[in-house]
């Protein structure tokens, strides 16, 4: 069965109604068919989406299509760049994810620590370490951070809600 070359979401009346469009981008992302683009309307030029995207293979084509407005296609590149989660590791290869030099249990944290306390934890290791991270809920915002930062993790959630993030710092990573 052939799709349309592009998905389009229009995010403008959620960002109208005060709400954040990141939940419904990713949920379109992931409904994507192979080689699909998204088609993106919002009320603004949505530049530090270009960067999460760009980091799970789509290169971003943006024009102003006037009152402020923006349409941006997110086209999918040949392969995906590295430090996206790429899952648990292939048969044989459970040796690409080292031994966690670090756990940190951030469950009993209000928003927004969890992040603040796992990406200080992620930024005192030395690249190509890895942290445990246990959150009380899965951490949406924390990924594209660790995606623009060059960090690969995954994320397990766990039977009573919270999540289980392993996270190996990238080599060219910087901190905030």
């Amino acid at each position: 069965m052939s799709h349309p070359p592009h998905y389009d979401l229009d995010v403008r009346p959620i960002l109208k109604a005060g709400g954040e469009p990141f939940g419904a981008i990713m949920n379109a992302v992931a409904q994507l068919a192979p080689g699909q683009s998204l088609r993106l309307f919002a009320s603004f030029k949505p530049v530090p989406l270009f960067d999460v995207l760009g980091a799970r293979g789509f290169a971003p084509s943006a024009r102003e299509i006037g009152n402020g407005d923006w349409e941006v296609v997110f086209t999918p590149t040949a392969a995906a760049p590295d430090g996206i989660d790429p899952g648990p590791p292939p048969a044989g290869e459970a040796d690409a994810w080292p031994a966690p030099a670090a756990e940190i249990d951030c469950r009993d944290l209000p928003p927004p620590e969890p992040m603040v306390q796992t990406m200080e934890a992620l930024e005192a290791l030395a690249p190509g370490e890895a942290l445990v991270a246990l959150v009380p809920r899965e951490p949406r915002f924390l990924y594209p951070e660790l995606d623009a930062r060059g960090h690969r993790w995954r994320a397990e959630p766990q039977a009573d809600g919270s999540y289980r993030i392993v996270i190996v710092r990238g080599r060219g990573a910087a901190g905030p």
